[in-house]
């Protein structure tokens, strides 16, 4: 991991994120959730992890104007070759520190149910699983949050309970 950088996403890198979401996704239609405009408005706090110009990964997310001192984690995606070699850990730490500097203590994510690997991921990082309408495999499930079929599991961390510092070491620095 040595040889790569995470940076701060630019919207020159969006067409280079926006032709691999779908193959990363095994095929799934993915790309219409990642809209050009996270790279244009919210480059503060979105990441694109590369090595030698490839892109290996990113995270999308932004400070809430509703509630500032929470964040949201809209979309990450990590090159099925590099997963389980910590990069996803690395942007979430990168967006962590970001977010931070803006007075951040409450971050929060989504992902659907079947995504069992997004589920696992974000518990090793500390996030909570919020309630649910149901429970669905033992994780618990919200009907239709974005829409009808379409549930979310739904899970949030506080910065500080969980000892997050800012201080952490990324690839690339």
């Amino acid at each position: 991991m040595e040889d790569i950088v995470i940076r701060q996403a630019t919207p020159a890198d969006y067409q280079r994120v926006i032709e691999v979401v779908d193959h990363w996704w095994g095929g799934r239609h993915m790309a219409d959730m990642l809209p050009k405009l996270f790279f244009v408005h919210f480059r503060g706090t979105s990441f694109v992890a590369e090595r030698a110009g490839e892109v290996l990964g990113f995270i999308v997310g932004f400070v809430s104007q509703t509630f500032p001192d929470e964040a949201y984690i809209h979309f990450v995606g990590i090159h099925p070759e590099y997963r389980s070699r910590n990069l996803g850990r690395a942007l979430y730490e990168r967006f962590f520190a970001s977010v931070m500097e803006a007075g951040v203590h409450t971050v929060h994510s989504v992902t659907a149910p079947i995504n069992k690997g997004s589920i696992a991921f974000h518990l090793r990082m500390g996030f909570h699983m919020l309630p649910g309408d149901r429970v669905m495999d033992g994780v618990q499930v919200v009907e239709g949050y974005d829409g009808k079929g379409e549930d979310r599991v739904l899970f949030s961390m506080n910065l500080a309970k969980e000892g997050v510092t800012g201080n952490f070491f990324s690839a690339g620095e």
